[in-house]
């Protein structure tokens, strides 16, 4: 009787020890976290996903299409969630390290930013790209996230709390999911995949990690609606390996969720494809559409 208590009592200390491991990696996602989003369905379903996880979420950008997205959020728990705005077309290096300063205080520091906003243009012939487009490209897609990694890392460094950064892009920025019609929008992803790697290599020793979540396209996107829905639809079963498009509310959020956790802790400079193949059958794609 007694050595069978004892084997309960050990059995029961191990099921409360087991509780509290499963717990503690719970808790690694219950992170501060800075993501700009324009309003979009990839960046509501990351900001669901996020706040779903115990995540406080501090959203940028333009205040109006946030809306939605911060109702969502806070319908989905978490630890709360903050809404800044921030012109990112017009603002200067000065007014994205006031926008993160007021992230900062919002919940006493971060832990991780995830950009989400980007600019994708129109799909058109890269020699009928005008000045001005060509510019705000480049504004909002590069510079204005550069600003951004900078205010925020220079607080992770001076905190010595370090920090995740996770930056979305487009298999239209990557070497291997090139499109036509997408030049001034896929050399501003490409140029994001650079960052990611060169920031990520002088900010480690500052205990900061830079990643980045290169996904798919979904039919809403500008090419797959450029060449129309209905083409686009039909090619599904002919071109998907996984016979479908990306799920935008779906698909991406796991894994920006866990570059924004502990549990990536070892990974920076890297870029995770999350495209259903798309980029490794492009060259098929584009015979059939």
């Amino acid at each position: 009787m007694e050595k069978r208590r004892r084997r309960q009592d050990r059995g029961m200390g191990e099921s409360k020890k087991k509780k509290k491991k499963d717990r503690g990696m719970g808790d690694a996602y219950a992170k501060r976290v800075l993501l700009t989003a324009a309003g979009d369905a990839v960046s509501r379903g990351i900001a669901t996903s996020l706040a779903k996880h115990g995540c406080r979420l501090v959203l940028v950008g333009d205040e109006c299409p946030l809306a939605k997205t911060a109702a969502e959020a806070r319908r989905c728990g978490g630890g709360g969630v903050a809404v800044v705005g921030l012109d990112f077309e017009s603002c200067d290096e000065a007014s994205v390290d006031s926008a993160v300063d007021r992230a900062w205080r919002c919940f006493a520091g971060l832990d991780a930013v995830v950009n989400c906003y980007a600019y994708e243009g129109e799909v058109q012939d890269c020699l009928s790209i005008s000045e001005q487009e060509h510019k705000k490209t480049m504004k909002v897609n590069v510079t204005t996230p550069w600003f951004l990694l900078k205010a925020t890392a220079k607080r992770f460094r001076e905190s010595k709390s370090g920090g995740s950064f996770v930056f979305l892009t487009q298999i239209i920025g990557a070497e291997r999911g090139l499109y036509p019609g997408a030049a001034a929008y896929g050399t501003s992803l490409g140029a994001i995949h650079q960052l990611v790697r060169l920031s990520a290599m002088e900010l480690g020793k500052h205990k900061i990690r830079v990643n980045a979540v290169c996904r798919g396209l979904h039919l809403r996107d500008k090419f797959p609606m450029s060449v129309g829905e209905e083409k686009a639809e039909k090619a599904t079963v002919e071109v998907m390996p996984l016979r479908r498009w990306l799920d935008p509310e779906k698909d991406v959020a796991s894994t920006v969720l866990y570059l924004v956790g502990d549990e990536s802790r070892y990974m920076t400079g890297t870029t995770i494809f999350v495209d259903g193949a798309q980029s490794i059958v492009r060259p098929r794609m584009r015979c059939f559409m």
